[in-house]
Parts: structure tokens; sequence; C-alpha cells
């Protein structure tokens, strides 16, 4: 019995508190509206900075964004610049070998017509040799034949003087012979006369 009776005071103390504790959270209008706007105004002061930030984050967001299309707008512009240097880059090494092979071709011509004026020299100077050889040939031959004339001309001009000498010693001993027949004569005239 004494455990019901306790029983029932806890069920009633427990009534009267939920009673007691809903009349307390009773608030009246003017506290609940000034506690509203207080509420209102710290949640306002509150959030103030996080709007700040926030707007701040969305100005940043919209700079990224606009930075981003302007990276990429460059990146495009960097892109089309590559490939136009590259294809540069490919033109002018299509150039670059073309001029290799034009250098080489002419090198290629320079040293055959290097080596065709060496054969040609050569020859010029084998033809000069030749010449020359001739033409020291052509001397002495044409000294010997001169040579020759001249011991000719000078047999004939000696054989000419032996003539001349000759008929003048006929002439000479012819003379004689007259001379001597004469003497002859006059001599036998003499005897004759004796």
């Amino acid at each position: 019995m004494k455990k019901a009776a306790m029983k029932d005071h806890a069920a009633m103390s427990n009534q009267d508190k939920t009673s007691i504790g809903a009349a307390a959270l009773e608030i009246p209008d003017a506290v609940a509206a000034a506690l509203s706007g207080w509420v209102q105004q710290v949640a306002e002061q509150t959030a103030a900075p996080v709007r700040e930030a926030l707007a701040d984050l969305e100005a940043d967001a919209a700079a990224l964004r606009e930075s981003g299309a302007s990276l990429a707008a460059e990146r495009d512009q960097a892109l089309a610049a590559s490939s136009e240097h590259a294809a540069e880059i490919e033109r002018l090494n299509t150039e670059l070998r073309d001029a290799r092979q034009v250098a080489t071709e002419a090198l290629v011509s320079k040293a055959k017509d290097q080596l065709a004026i060496d054969g040609k020299d050569r020859q010029l100077a084998d033809l000069r040799a030749q010449l020359e050889r001739n033409v020291a040939a052509q001397a002495s031959e044409s000294d010997a034949r001169l040579r020759a004339e001249m011991e000719l001309v000078g047999a004939t001009t000696a054989r000419d003087n032996f003539e001349g000498e000759l008929k003048t010693l006929r002439t000479q001993l012819d003379k004689s012979y007259a001379e001597r027949s004469a003497l002859r004569a006059e001599l036998e005239s003499l005897r004759a006369k004796k």
C-alpha cells in the first residue's frame, strides 16, 4: 500500500511538473516578438560575414570562371600558334632539306666540273709538252738542214774557188808552155845562126 501511494504521488508529481513546465514555456507575445527580432538580428549579424564571404567566393568564382575562359582562349590561341609554328617548322625543314639537296647536287656538279677541268688541264699540259717537243725537234731539224745547206754552200764555194784556181793554173801553165815553146824556138833559131 505504501508503494502504491508512492506511485500515485510520483505520477501526480510528474503531471504537476508538466503543467508547471507548460505554464513556464508560455512567453508573452511582446517578449516572443522581441526575442524573434533579436534572434533574427543575431542571425543577420552572424550571417552577414557569411554572406560577404559567400559574395566574395561567388566573385572569386566568377573571376576564376572568367580567368578560366581567358586561359582557355589563350590555350586555344597557343594551340593554334603551336600548330602554325609546327607547320612553319615543317615548311622550314622541307626548305632546308631542299636547300641541302641543291647544295649537295651543286657540290657534286662542281666536283665533276673540277675533275673535267683537271682532265682538260692534263690534256693541255700533254699537248703543250708534245708541241714543245715537236717545236724542239723541228728546230733541231731546221738547224741541221741549215748547217747542211751552209756546208753545201761552203763546198760549192770551195769548188768554185778550186775551179777558178784550176783555170788560173791552166792559164799559167798554157802561158808557161807558150813561153817555153817560144824560148825553144828562139834557142833553135840561135843555134841555127851559129
